[in-house]
């Protein structure tokens, strides 16, 4: 059975829908079944917020690992939520941090410090996403 991975990252613009995307498309062929908000839900309407809450919730319950994207003058509120769920969940935390600058440098943090602890791997580009999956995946059927 595939491991199953949460997709999580701000999705406002097209930028970040492609990048996220794109995140998607690396996860899924390093074997991963994913979940990934935008595409898996229904379009958000009034009527629909719950079900979409409800589908983010269950699918992070179920997954092995969430990858977060935290780009961003700041971490998107919706992706910070769901790393903190899925750290309480105990589930293996990997966040990609691509921007060379450091938010805060003079504490040695990357990204705020309560979601760099939320963490298992901190990455800084897509390259090493992929490498600390596969070394996740190798750890899994190693156990």
């Amino acid at each position: 059975m595939k491991p199953y991975a949460y997709i999580a990252g701000p999705l406002f613009d097209e930028g970040e829908r492609w990048f996220i995307e794109t995140v998607e498309t690396r996860v899924a062929a390093l074997g991963f079944d994913t979940f990934l908000p935008h595409r898996d839900n229904p379009p958000k309407t009034p009527a629909t917020v719950r079900t979409i809450f409800g589908n983010d919730k269950g699918a992070i319950d179920r997954c092995d690992v969430i990858v977060a994207n935290l780009n961003g003058i700041t971490t998107d509120d919706g992706t910070a939520w769901e790393l903190g769920y899925a750290f309480a969940r105990g589930k293996h935390g990997v966040g990609i941090f691509t921007d060379w600058r450091a938010r805060f440098p003079a504490e040695n943090e990357v990204v705020n410090l309560m979601m760099q602890c939320s963490l298992d791997v901190l990455v800084r580009s897509l390259d090493e996403m992929d490498a600390a999956l596969i070394a996740w995946k190798a750890s899994r059927s190693t156990a």
